[in-house]
């Protein structure tokens, strides 16, 4: 029986075991009833395709999905970035004094000894991004997680903007993974 899977990017970009075509998996499933945030990420005619939804951050689920990995498919959806300037208690401390126009907010950092030092400053922006529904795109992958030569080509980089960046921008973005697994039949 083929069961296809969905796996969120947020979840795998941090943990979950590398896996490839043809490797056995055992996922958990939090539901085999995709909700409308999926729908909207994916589009009805995808969603339709979805058996289940794997989660492995909330809890144990009983529901598995164990079998045969007979294909990957990363998902890439159209976002588009809006961006608002930052403005105290908005993105930054409520007690933040905003610089002046043209400055950027104050250097946060530390001396590490040695002349190391690191810190960071929070850009000027406040950077909201909006999927655009039914812009999903499938890319055949040779698995999820895997080392940086064997991943899905890599989203173009956003182009360079000399002064300020423009207030709102059409970008691909990746959502997640589509996994068909090959389950065993019950016997």
């Amino acid at each position: 029986m083929m069961t296809r899977v969905w796996l969120t990017r947020w979840e795998w970009q941090c943990c979950g075991d590398a896996f490839a075509v043809g490797d056995d998996i055992d996922f958990g499933i939090q539901t085999r009833d995709p909700d409308s945030a999926l729908s909207d990420v994916l589009g009805p005619a995808l969603v339709a395709t979805v058996d289940a939804v794997e989660s492995h951050h909330e809890e144990e689920y009983s529901d598995r999905v164990r079998g045969r990995v007979v294909a990957v498919h990363a998902v890439t959806q159209d976002v588009i970035e809006r961006r608002s300037l930052r403005r105290p208690g908005h993105g930054a401390p409520p007690d933040a004094v905003l610089p002046p126009e043209g400055e950027e907010w104050p250097f946060a950092g530390r001396e590490l000894g040695s002349g190391v030092f690191v810190g960071s400053r929070p850009s000027r922006y406040v950077i909201e991004a909006v999927s655009v529904p039914d812009t999903a795109l499938l890319l055949l992958a040779d698995g999820v997680r895997l080392p940086a030569s064997e991943q899905i080509e890599p989203l173009p980089p956003a182009a360079k903007v000399a002064g300020d960046p423009p207030r709102e921008r059409r970008t691909r973005s990746h959502a997640g993974w589509l996994v068909d697994v090959e389950e065993p039949a019950c016997v």
